[in-house]
C-alpha cells in the first residue's frame, strides 16, 4: 500500500506529493499525443478550453477536410455563410470568428469605428471615439478582457438606476454574459436591451457554453448581437466561434476581423473552421437532444451503482440551472476520515492516474472537517468512459493509500508584521508588501500588489509557511499560492500564478515594526 504523510503534503503540495501514486495499472498502447509525452485525459468536468473544449462532430470534421481542397474568396464567402447561418439560426445575420472571445473583440471594434476605415485604423487609439463599454456587476467575468482590448474602459453598473444615469456620448456598447443573474430583475437582459435601445447603443451578450438556443433567446429579449462558442457544447472547430444578430452590425464586425488590415487581423479564421462550423450548427439542428440528455444520465447510474456498493458512500443527481454545460451531474459524497480519503485527495490521485480523470469539482480535506465528495460532469463524456471511470473511482475509495499523520513538528514560528515582498516571475519581477497576523499557527493578513489588494490566509508549521491570497481585477480575481521556509526575519520561497504559471519570493520584515501575534 502506497504512504503519503501529511507533513509532505504540506511541504511540497498535494499535487506533487500525489503525482506518483496511479488509481489503477497503467493503460498500454500510444496515441498522437502520448508519443510526445502528453498524456489525455478523460474529461469529466465540462467545455473548457484549457482542456481543450469538446470533441468536433464527424461531420465537422469532413466539412473541414472538405473545405481544405478549394480556394474561395473570404468576403464572399462569409457573405454566403451569413445568410446560412441566418436560415439556420432565425437570426437576422451570422458570423464564424476564431472563438467566442474573438466574436467579443470584432463586435467592440465595430460598435466604435463601425466601418470607417480612418477609425479602423486608428484603434487602439479612442481619442475622439466612443470609449466605454457598460456592463452590469453580474456579468464582469474573466473573459471580457476580450472587450477591454480594445482599451475602453468598463462601466460597472450595480444598479438600474446606475445603468440608466451612465449613459452618455462615450458610451460604444453594453456587455452582459449569459447567466440566471441576467435573467429576471432590474438589470436583466430585457430591461438593459429596451432601455439601450432607445440611447441606439448595442448590446451584446456572450453566451459562450450555452446550448444553441433557436431562436435565441437572448436575441428575443432584445439583445442585438449574440456569441457562442463554437467548441463548446455546439462541438464545431475548438477555435471556432458563432456572432449572431443584426445584419449591419455583423458585417461592420467582419470588416473589422481578418483577413482586413484591422485591429481584428490577428484573431484569423480560416475557411476550414468557417465551414466546419456551418457543419456544427447544421448539425446542431438535427441532434437529438433528449437522446444525448438520456445518455448521461445513463453514464451517471452506472457510475453511481458501481460506488454505491463502498460502504459509506452515498450519491445524488445534480439538475443544471441556465443554458450553460446544461447537463445532469453526479456528486458522489463519503466521510473522509472514515474512508481513510479525502475528497481533494482522491481528486488529484484520479488526474495523477491511469486513466487520466477531470472531475468538475471536490470537497473535503484533512485541515478542515467535514464530508468529503467529487462532481462527475458527463457534458463531455465520450462512450466507454463511465466505464473507465466508474472502476478508478471505485478502486481510490475501496482502498485508499494509506494517509499517515504528519510527524511533531517544533512551535510555529512567529511571522507577525509586515513584510516586504519580493517575486520573480518566469519574466519579470514585482515589490508587493505583506502584512500578516498569526494566531498560533494560523495566518490572516494582507497582500498588496503594485495595484490590487487581496486578504491571506495560511498557516505556519515549524518553519514552513503556506498562504494564498485573491486579488479583484477588472472582471477577474488574481490567485496567488505561497509556499516556503522562514529564517528569522526573512523567508523564500515558491509561489502559484494559477493559470499564469510560478514564480519565486522573497520577503524581509520591516526591524522597525514589532511581530503582529494573537493568542
Amino acid at each position: 500500500m502506497n504512504t503519503i504523510h501529511r507533513r509532505g503534503l504540506f511541504q511540497r503540495g498535494a499535487l506533487a506529493a500525489l503525482s506518483g501514486v496511479a488509481a489503477r495499472p497503467a493503460v498500454s498502447g500510444s496515441n498522437i499525443y502520448t508519443a510526445i509525452g502528453v498524456r489525455p485525459i478523460i474529461n469529466c468536468k465540462g467545455t473548457f478550453t484549457i482542456i481543450t473544449g469538446s470533441q468536433t462532430l464527424p461531420e465537422v470534421k469532413r466539412a473541414m477536410e472538405e473545405a481544405s481542397r478549394h480556394y474561395v474568396h473570404l468576403d464572399e464567402l462569409m457573405d454566403a455563410v451569413g445568410a446560412r447561418l441566418a436560415e439556420l439560426t432565425k437570426a437576422e445575420w451570422g458570423m464564424v470568428t476564431a472563438g467566442c472571445a474573438a466574436a467579443l473583440t470584432h463586435a467592440t471594434a465595430a460598435c466604435i469605428a463601425g466601418t470607417d476605415p480612418e477609425k479602423i485604423q486608428r484603434l487602439p487609439n479612442l481619442a475622439g471615439l466612443k470609449s466605454e463599454v457598460i456592463v452590469p456587476r453580474h456579468s464582469r467575468n474573466v473573459y471580457d478582457q476580450a472587450v477591454r482590448m480594445l482599451g475602453v474602459r468598463m462601466v460597472e453598473v450595480n444598479t438600474a438606476a446606475e445603468f440608466e444615469s451612465a449613459f452618455n456620448e462615450k458610451t460604444a456598447m453594453v456587455m452582459l454574459l449569459a447567466s440566471p443573474a441576467a435573467d429576471s430583475g432590474g438589470l436583466s437582459t430585457e430591461n438593459i436591451a429596451k432601455f439601450a435601445r432607445g440611447k441606439g447603443v448595442p448590446v451584446i451578450v456572450d453566451a459562450a457554453a450555452e446550448h444553441l438556443t433557436i431562436p435565441s433567446i437572448h436575441l428575443q429579449r432584445g439583445a442585438h448581437m449574440v456569441a457562442y462558442s463554437g467548441g463548446k457544447c455546439i462541438r464545431g472547430p475548438q477555435c471556432a466561434g458563432l456572432l449572431l444578430g443584426e445584419k449591419k452590425l455583423l458585417q461592420a464586425a467582419w470588416i473589422n476581423s481578418a483577413p482586413h488590415h484591422a485591429f481584428g487581423r490577428s484573431l484569423k479564421v480560416g475557411k476550414e473552421e468557417i465551414m466546419g462550423m456551418v457543419a456544427a450548427v447544421e448539425a446542431w439542428t438535427r441532434r437529438d437532444h433528449e437522446a444525448e440528455w438520456k445518455t448521461w444520465e445513463s453514464w451517471l447510474n452506472h457510475i453511481s451503482q458501481r460506488v454505491k456498493g463502498i460502504a459509506g458512500v452515498t450519491t445524488e443527481t445534480l439538475q443544471p440551472r441556465g443554458l450553460s454545460n446544461r447537463a445532469p451531474q453526479l456528486r458522489i459524497r463519503w466521510d473522509g476520515a472514515k474512508l481513510g480519503i479525502t475528497g481533494e485527495e482522491a481528486e488529484k490521485l484520479l488526474y495523477k492516474g491511469d486513466p487520466r480523470i477531470i472531475f468538475g469539482g471536490a470537497a473535503g480535506n484533512r485541515r478542515e472537517s467535514g464530508e468529503s465528495s467529487l462532481t462527475i460532469m458527463p457534458y463531455m463524456m465520450m462512450p466507454g468512459d463511465e466505464k473507465a471511470v466508474a472502476e478508478a473511482i471505485r478502486s481510490v475509495l475501496a482502498k485508499p493509500p494509506q494517509i499517515e499523520p504528519a510527524a511533531a513538528t517544533s512551535a510555529a514560528a512567529s511571522v507577525g508584521g509586515q513584510w516586504d515582498l519580493h517575486i520573480d516571475f518566469l519574466l519579470g519581477a514585482a515589490d508587493h508588501n505583506l502584512v500578516l497576523e498569526q494566531q498560533g499557527d494560523k495566518l490572516a493578513g494582507t497582500h498588496r500588489s503594485e495595484t490590487t489588494r487581496g486578504d491571506l490566509r495560511g498557516a505556519v508549521e515549524g518553519s514552513e509557511i503556506r498562504f494564498r491570497s485573491a486579488h479583484r481585477y477588472e472582471g477577474t480575481t488574481l490567485q496567488y499560492e505561497f509556499a516556503g521556509q522562514v529564517t528569522g526575519n526573512t523567508m523564500r520561497g515558491k509561489v502559484g500564478l494559477g493559470e499564469y504559471g510560478e514564480g519565486e519570493w522573497s520577503a524581509k520584515r520591516h526591524e522597525y515594526a514589532a511581530p503582529r501575534r494573537r493568542g
